[in-house]
This record gives C-alpha cells, structure tokens and sequence, in this order.
C-alpha cells in the first residue's frame, strides 16, 4: 500500500508467522532536499557577496555564512523519520521501532501483558486533521503513541491496529467501527 508521502509493507517471519511486522516508510522526496540545497547556497551567497561589497570586513564572514549552512542542512536531514515498525509478537509483546536517516534506531518494547486495548483515534486541531494508532496500558495514564514521528493515513493504520487487536486477545469491535464499515 502506497500513498504520496508514505509506504506501507508487511511480513510474517517464522513458519508458523508468529511474529507480524509492519513497517511504515517514508517515501523520498526531491523537493525538500532541492530547497535545503537551495536555501544553503542562498545564505554562503549572501556572505560572498558582503564580503565582496565590504572590503575591510576579513573572510570570517564568509566562514560563517558556510558554518550556517552546514548546520541548516544538517538539522533538515540528520533526525529526519525513514522508517517506523511495530514488530508483534503475540506471546512477549510489541516492539516499536523509529529509524532515522543517521542509521540510530530507537527501539520501545510493550510486554503483551501490560496493553489493555489498542486505539485508533482521530486527532483534530484548528489546523490539520489526522488519524492516531495508541495503546492504552496497563498502569500508564496517558496513551503510548504507535507512531511517534509519522502519520501514516487510516487506510494503513487499520491492519496494524487489527493485529495488535488479534495479539491483545480484544474480540470486541467498536461499534463505531462497524458502522464505517
């Protein structure tokens, strides 16, 4: 299943598909990448060009103008999401997974003992408007959100939701649910 921002694969590993993965990814953009490149060489060339109008400043400027952009694209790329993956195990738990584009994984792992019931939740804001994969546990008062740094649409967010249903042992179906369908 594929949209224009994300990508969603699963696998059953094990011949008996004991463990259910499901990996939301974010699909490559050219365009974010041309603007930061391009917003990078806008500011070394506004350094250059002070430098060049002002002659009795030193080359420090210009120094910095490169350190600047350096640094700008860096924080557009370096923590930037690539993947996030629910690994369901029936028998342990859930384990949660975010990579990021510098190769560190953050990896959180559920015991299946502690989740009472998974939650798919419709979050609106004056702005936006997006749907939300949670857990609500055992012992916790707030909701653990599946998807830390993505929203994926509901169209991917529904089987995963169903498997850490069937992984929960949680038969019953909203009954809001039934009637969107």
């Amino acid at each position: 299943m594929v949209n224009r921002r994300y990508g969603y694969l699963h696998e059953c590993k094990w011949p008996l598909e004991a463990i259910d993965m499901h990996h939301v990814v974010v699909r490559k953009s050219n365009a974010k990448g041309f603007f930061v490149c391009l917003s990078a060489l806008i500011v070394v060339a506004n350094a250059a060009t002070y430098l060049f109008l002002v002659k009795d400043k030193s080359i420090t400027i210009l120094l910095w103008g490169f350190l600047l952009s350096v640094l700008l694209v860096k924080v557009m790329f370096w923590n930037r999401v690539m993947k996030e993956s629910v690994v369901v195990m029936p028998t342990f738990g859930v384990q949660l997974e975010t990579h990021y584009a510098s190769g560190r994984i953050v990896h959180r792992f559920i015991p299946i003992g502690k989740i009472l019931k998974p939650v798919l939740l419709e979050c609106v804001s004056p702005v936006t408007c997006y749907w939300s994969l949670s857990l609500l546990l055992h012992g916790e008062a707030e909701l653990t959100l599946v998807f830390k740094e993505l929203r994926p649409p509901v169209k991917m967010l529904i089987p995963i939701w169903k498997a850490l249903c069937d992984a929960s042992d949680i038969k019953e179906v909203s009954d809001s649910w039934k009637d969107a369908n």
